[in-house]
């Protein structure tokens, strides 16, 4: 099955869903989850780079992941990496290749194919750009 695994994770409802499938794959193939947070930050004119939070709490999301993968076992490792707004399906894919996982596990949102398309959804653009199997979970 899968030896290593990505997963990218927000302040979404949806988080604790692609936490409870990331560690349940990597229990039945005793693999080692990556957990990504990415801080994501706007370009506004004349303010430069703005931030969306803090690092402090970019920290203690990954941490709480990595603490809640550990407990149940499983090697986790923890990563925050800073983008600009609309370049996270890249910084994903690039987190992926960099440590060589076999699967990507993130969320949707839940807006349709059409919203996703117009609207530019993270999982939309990870699946179509992505060498390696996405699991999306809703």
């Amino acid at each position: 099955m899968y030896k290593s695994l990505l997963v990218a994770v927000d302040y979404s409802e949806v988080t604790e869903r692609v936490l409870s499938a990331a560690r349940e794959l990597a229990l039945l193939s005793d693999g080692e989850i990556w957990v990504l947070h990415l801080r994501e930050r706007e370009i506004i004119p004349q303010a430069g780079m703005v931030d969306r939070e803090s690092p402090d709490e970019a920290q203690l999301a990954v941490d709480g992941a990595v603490a809640e993968l550990a407990g149940a076992g499983i090697t986790a490792h923890g990563e925050i990496k800073d983008t600009v707004f609309g370049y996270a399906a890249r910084e994903i894919i690039d987190t992926a290749r960099k440590h060589d996982v076999g699967v990507i596990i993130m969320g949707c949102r839940g807006r349709g194919d059409m919203a996703g398309l117009l609207l530019g959804s993270t999982a939309h653009k990870v699946i179509q750009l992505t060498d390696r199997p996405v699991l999306v979970v809703r």
